[in-house]
């Protein structure tokens, strides 16, 4: 694409500097090599931020260009790359998602108020930070207790995105109504049912469908279920001031997420809430 756009407006790429972010590949997948477009551009240098993990890759994208002729340096920002590349490096080396929870309480930790309907309780523009969330994730997953008492769409509406997460609903017990499910808008829902094997084989078939990240949304009993496991790598804690009637407790603090292997990274305003942002110690 960068090269299309340097030709569109008449700059010819013949003699140029490339800055990549991630190894350029050499193999046929969705798209051809790039390490073909690099060559047949008349590129001299190219200068990469981190290497390429997928074992398809790993070395010989490098390899393929030096072998050309081109000089090859790589470690450009490698930290800043390895961030913004975390989900993408992270299933090259698990070969499953990054699993990513989002959970908003009231003043006092509680998800829900039994006094009224299924609603939202946070501003809106904490819904759409939520959303930028959800863009950045391949996949939603709730368990059967949402579905039954919110029945949520779990789809980004809020901000333009060229894509829709799947969404997963984590019911081996298969007591939803089928029908809660099934959506009219074209998007795909995976329901986990009575072939659960277990978190850990939920999260490798995902990610036999490279799915990169996956987005908790559900209510307290999927979220401990994970957290218990110790397979949650980020947490969105997300606070109102709002005060529930009839709570329905969170049960999980600092200290549930302490036990869990997290830490506290940052915190930010969402809007009228806080989110606390935490993250495995090892992802620090």
């Amino acid at each position: 694409m960068a090269i299309h756009d340097a030709e569109s407006k008449g700059k010819s790429p013949n003699g140029a500097t490339a800055y990549v972010t991630l190894e350029p590949c050499n193999h046929y997948g969705r798209t051809p090599p790039c390490t073909e477009a690099l060559l047949w551009s008349g590129v001299k240098h190219v200068i990469v931020a981190h290497p390429d993990p997928n074992p398809t890759v790993r070395g010989k994208g490098f390899q393929v260009l030096e072998d050309a002729g081109i000089s090859v340096q790589s470690g450009l920002l490698e930290h800043l790359a390895a961030e913004q590349m975390k989900p993408f490096l992270h299933w090259c080396e698990h070969r499953r998602p990054i699993v990513t929870v989002k959970l908003a309480v009231d003043a006092n930790g509680s998800v829900d108020d039994r006094s009224e309907k299924a609603q939202r309780f946070t501003s809106e523009a904490c819904l759409d930070e939520v959303h930028r969330l959800r863009k950045d994730c391949d996949a939603i997953l709730v368990g059967a207790e949402t579905i039954e008492r919110d029945n949520p769409s779990l789809t980004v509406r809020r901000i333009e995105t060229g894509r829709q997460p799947l969404r997963v609903v984590l019911d081996p017990k298969e007591r939803t109504n089928p029908e809660a499910i099934v959506y009219t808008d074209g998007h795909e829902t995976v329901q986990i049912g009575a072939d659960y094997n277990g978190l850990l084989a939920l999260l490798n078939r995902l990610g036999d469908m490279e799915k990169q990240r996956l987005l908790i949304e559900g209510g307290p009993t999927t979220i401990h279920s994970f957290l218990n496991e110790g397979l949650v790598d980020e947490f969105y804690l997300v606070q109102s001031k709002v005060v529930h009637q009839e709570p329905v407790p969170s049960n999980i603090d600092q200290d549930a997420l302490c036990q869990a292997g997290l830490s506290l990274h940052r915190t930010e305003t969402w809007g009228e809430e806080t989110a606390q942002v935490w993250l495995r110690k090892a992802s620090q």
